[in-house]
């Protein structure tokens, strides 16, 4: 008998469902995906947008191809109020990585998601947007 035939008839018979175990077996993923936006217009500056998306998925393997495909199918084009096309399009599937923390079912009310590292805090500073001295009571 096929080994696949036989595991499968034991976890028919077992007290849960082999859909069960599958779902026990995933793990949770974080995917930093970079888009970029595109006109027709030919001035227009480029923006750029990170997205840190939550990915469920039995291996890292199969949550990098989720994160590739969810990047694509996000990509969009629209007319703005000025009668320009604006594209957003997937620029790179950046990092996947396992979540710090998976604990989502404990009592905490914080869990680490994602952490990343960098060495040039004014290169950081140049482009990050949100980052001011005066930000959360500082």
């Amino acid at each position: 008998m096929n080994i696949n035939l036989r595991l499968l008839e034991v976890f028919q018979t077992d007290e849960f469902s082999l859909e069960e175990i599958t779902e026990e077996a995933e793990s949770f993923y974080i995917a930093l995906i970079l888009y970029k936006s595109s006109s027709d217009k030919s001035d227009y500056q480029p923006l750029y947008q990170e997205s840190f998306v939550l990915i469920k998925a039995a291996s890292l393997e199969e949550a990098k191809a989720k994160a590739l495909n969810h990047g694509k199918n996000e990509s969009v084009s629209y007319t703005n109020e000025n009668g320009e096309t604006i594209t957003w399009s997937l620029q790179q599937v950046v990092d996947v990585n396992s979540v710090l923390d998976d604990d989502f079912d404990s009592f905490e009310d914080i869990v680490d998601l994602y952490a990343r590292h960098f060495r040039n805090y004014e290169a950081y500073q140049s482009f990050e947007p949100l980052l001011s001295k005066e930000q959360f009571g500082e």
